[in-house]
C-alpha cells in the first residue's frame, strides 16, 4: 500500500490534515515507485496527483480540492518560492531531505483557471548511473560512440524528444572521458540547468536574468583552454555558430538539439544559418535517442499482438518473433513494465554523408544515404527488441514510427 493511502486512512473524519506530512508522503511514494515527476493539478472536483513512471503518467491519489492552496503553499515553502504569489509561474529547487527520501527536487508552479498546477521533478543521486554500458545501447552503437568520443575534435550531437535520455547519455559520455583522461583532461560544461554535479568537470549554469547566456558563456569558456566542451542545448544561431567553430578549432564539443529525426539535425543547423561546408567539416556524428519500457522480469508472458499491428511487420519477423508483455504484478506497480532502456540511431558523418550535406540534401535523403552506409534505424533496433521479447510491439509503436 502507498504511504499516502495509509496516511489518508489514518486521518479521522473532520480532522485537519498535516500538510507537510501529506506532501512528504506523496514524494516518498513517488520515489518508491521510481517516478521521475509528480504532477499535482486541480481538476473539476478533486486535486489529482499523478506520477510519471517510465515515461507514462499514472494516477496516484485524488485529494479534496480545498487542499490545493495549502499543498501549493507547502511546496513553495520547501523550494523558497514566494508563497503568496499565485498568478505567475515560479521555479525553484528543494535540497535533499531525509523527510522525503533524500532526493533533490526541481519544482515548477503554473497558474491555471482552477488554481496552481505543480510539477516536481525528482533527482535521486543514489539511483542514477552514468555508465555508457548500462544505458542499453546496442553493441554496434556503443562501439561507434566510443570511437567518436576518442576523436580530438569535432561536434557530436544528440537528438530526441524531451525525456529521451539525452542528458543521461551526455553525462555518461563525460564520465567515460574523465575515466580515460583523468587529471590530464580539461572538461567544461554550460547547462540550463545543471542537473547533477559531476566529479572533475567544471559545470556552469546559464542565468539569462544576469545576461549570462549560452553565447556569452561559450565565448568566455573558449579562453579557458578546455579539451572537451559540453553545451546543454543548441537553441539559437549564435550558440550554433560558436559550437561549430569550437569543433573546427581543436575541441571535442558534445551537445543536444531538437529535431524531428536524427538526420534532421543538419536541416536544423542549416536553418540557423550555418553554412553546409562548416557542418560537413565540424559534425562528426549524430545520435538519435528514444527510451522504451522493458517488460517486467516477474510477470512477462507470451502474447499475440492484434492483426492490425502484425501487418506492420515483415513476414519473417512475424514468424520468428517471441512476443511477450508484462501481465502486471506488485513488483512493477501493476504496469507490466520494469526499467527503461535506450533505442538508438547512430549517424556517423563519413565522406559519403559529408558530400550529401554539402549538396544540402533533404533530411530523408540524408537518412537514406546513412542507411546505405550501414546505419540501423530506430525502428529496426526497436523491432529487434520486440523479436527478443524484451518489450511488446505496442511499446515500440508508442515512441517510434514505422516510417523511422
Amino acid at each position: 500500500m502507498y504511504r499516502i493511502t495509509s496516511y489518508l486512512n489514518s486521518v479521522s473524519a473532520g480532522a485537519a490534515m498535516d500538510i507537510p506530512n501529506l506532501v512528504n508522503a506523496l514524494i516518498v511514494d513517488a520515489v518508491a515507485a521510481n517516478a521521475s515527476d509528480i504532477h499535482i493539478e486541480p481538476w473539476e472536483t478533486s486535486l489529482v496527483v499523478r506520477i510519471r513512471i517510465s515515461g507514462v503518467l499514472t494516477e496516484l491519489v485524488h485529494l479534496p480540492l480545498e487542499l490545493a492552496e495549502k499543498v501549493s503553499g507547502r511546496v513553495k515553502v520547501m523550494s523558497n518560492l514566494i508563497s503568496y504569489v499565485t498568478d505567475i509561474p515560479q521555479e525553484g529547487h528543494a535540497p535533499a531531505s531525509k523527510d522525503y527520501g533524500n532526493v533533490e527536487l526541481r519544482i515548477s508552479t503554473f497558474p491555471t483557471v482552477r488554481g496552481e498546477k505543480i510539477v516536481i521533478r525528482i533527482f535521486d543521486p543514489a539511483n542514477r548511473s552514468f555508465d555508457l554500458r548500462t544505458l542499453g545501447f546496442d553493441d554496434e552503437t556503443l562501439h561507434t560512440l566510443l570511437k567518436l568520443l576518442a576523436r580530438p575534435s569535432g561536434l557530436l550531437l544528440l537528438t530526441g524528444p524531451t525525456g529521451s535520455g539525452k542528458t543521461t547519455a551526455i553525462y555518461a559520455a563525460l564520465c567515460h572521458l574523465i575515466s580515460k583522461g583523468g587529471a590530464a583532461m580539461s572538461l567544461s560544461t554550460v547547462e540550463d540547468p545543471v542537473e547533477f554535479h559531476l566529479p572533475m568537470i567544471s559545470q556552469a549554469q546559464i542565468n539569462p536574468a544576469k545576461e549570462f547566456t549560452y553565447p556569452i558563456a561559450l565565448r568566455s569558456l573558449m579562453r579557458q583552454d578546455p579539451e572537451v566542451i559540453m553545451i546543454g542545448e543548441i537553441r539559437d544561431p549564435e550558440t550554433a555558430a560558436i559550437a561549430v567553430q569550437a569543433g573546427l578549432t581543436g575541441h571535442l564539443v558534445i551537445s543536444t538539439t531538437h529535431s524531428g529525426s536524427t538526420a534532421g539535425v543538419f536541416a536544423r543547423l542549416l536553418n540557423m544559418g550555418i553554412e553546409p561546408f562548416l557542418l560537413a567539416s565540424s559534425v562528426i556524428g549524430a545520435l538519435g535517442l528514444r527510451l522504451i519500457r522493458k517488460n517486467c522480469d516477474y510477470c512477462s508472458e507470451p502474447y499475440e499482438p492484434s492483426p492490425g499491428l502484425l501487418s506492420l511487420l515483415p513476414e519473417h519477423v512475424r514468424e520468428t518473433a517471441s512476443f511477450r508483455r508484462g501481465g502486471g504484478c506488485s513488483e512493477c506497480v501493476h504496469t507490466g513494465f520494469g526499467q527503461r532502456t535506450a533505442v538508438t540511431e547512430m549517424m556517423v558523418v563519413d565522406e559519403v554523408l559529408r558530400d550529401a550535406i554539402l549538396q544540402k540534401l533533404p533530411s530523408r535523403s540524408l537518412q537514406e544515404v546513412a542507411i546505405k552506409q550501414g546505419m540501423k534505424t530506430l525502428w529496426n533496433i526497436g523491432l529487434a527488441r520486440v523479436v527478443q521479447g524484451q518489450t511488446p510491439l505496442e511499446e515500440i509503436l508508442r515512441v517510434i514510427s514505422p516510417d523511422d
